[in-house]
């Protein structure tokens, strides 16, 4: 559980790996569909339960989708469970079954019951600039978040394959990267003509 402090230091910024693990949605909804997205954009085997589903939740072939009642004590069957029914007793339902089986929760519009919160995401390429609320304003996340997003140079998901292109070929040949003069680097390339996107499209995520 957060704290109920309104200060970013109650909450712990992190990135995780969820490719090919098990994650639940609970919910059926445009929100819970939200949340399959992202999930299925970042490889997780995602399993959704709800008696009704969004048609945009069956889109995704490779979603799993159990047309039913959440039934008490499946979220320990999972590392990332999403409450999003909309139904306050049901959702708490959900958090309360994973914060029992040390399971990390999200439970939509309720902040208390949340033991990890969604960031605003701006992506382009491998750089992701994530902005969060602890909960506060998911508003004020996207807003703060898009403000960022105009002053990033476009070509900054290129650039950043390039430095870890630089990174890989230092390591190669035995040159510590804590030599480099990163900063200089990245300057230059946003004033080098040559550096040019490709293909990166930029994703905004709720």
């Amino acid at each position: 559980m957060v704290s109920t402090e309104e200060d970013c230091s109650s909450v712990y910024p992190i990135s995780l790996v969820i490719a090919g693990k098990p994650c639940l949605v609970v919910g059926g909804g445009r929100v819970a569909s939200r949340k399959v997205a992202g999930l299925v954009r970042s490889g997780a085997k995602v399993t959704v339960v709800a008696r009704r589903v969004d048609p945009s939740i069956l889109s995704h072939s490779e979603v799993k989708v159990l047309v039913r009642n959440y039934q008490p004590g499946e979220a320990s069957d999972y590392w990332l469970v999403f409450a999003a029914t909309g139904v306050k007793e049901v959702d708490r339902q959900v958090a309360a079954d994973a914060h029992e089986a040390k399971v990390w929760v999200n439970c939509a519009d309720d902040p208390q019951g949340c033991s990890f919160m969604l960031p605003a995401v701006h992506c382009s390429g491998s750089v992701s600039v994530a902005v969060s609320t602890a909960g506060s304003s998911p508003a004020l996340a996207r807003w703060v978040r898009d403000r960022i997003a105009e002053g990033l140079d476009p070509r900054i998901g290129e650039i950043g394959r390039l430095l870890q292109l630089a990174r890989q070929r230092l390591k190669s040949e035995g040159i510590p990267t804590e030599t480099v003069d990163w900063n200089s680097m990245i300057e230059s390339m946003l004033t080098d003509d040559d550096v040019r996107s490709r293909g990166n499209e930029e994703n905004r995520v709720d």
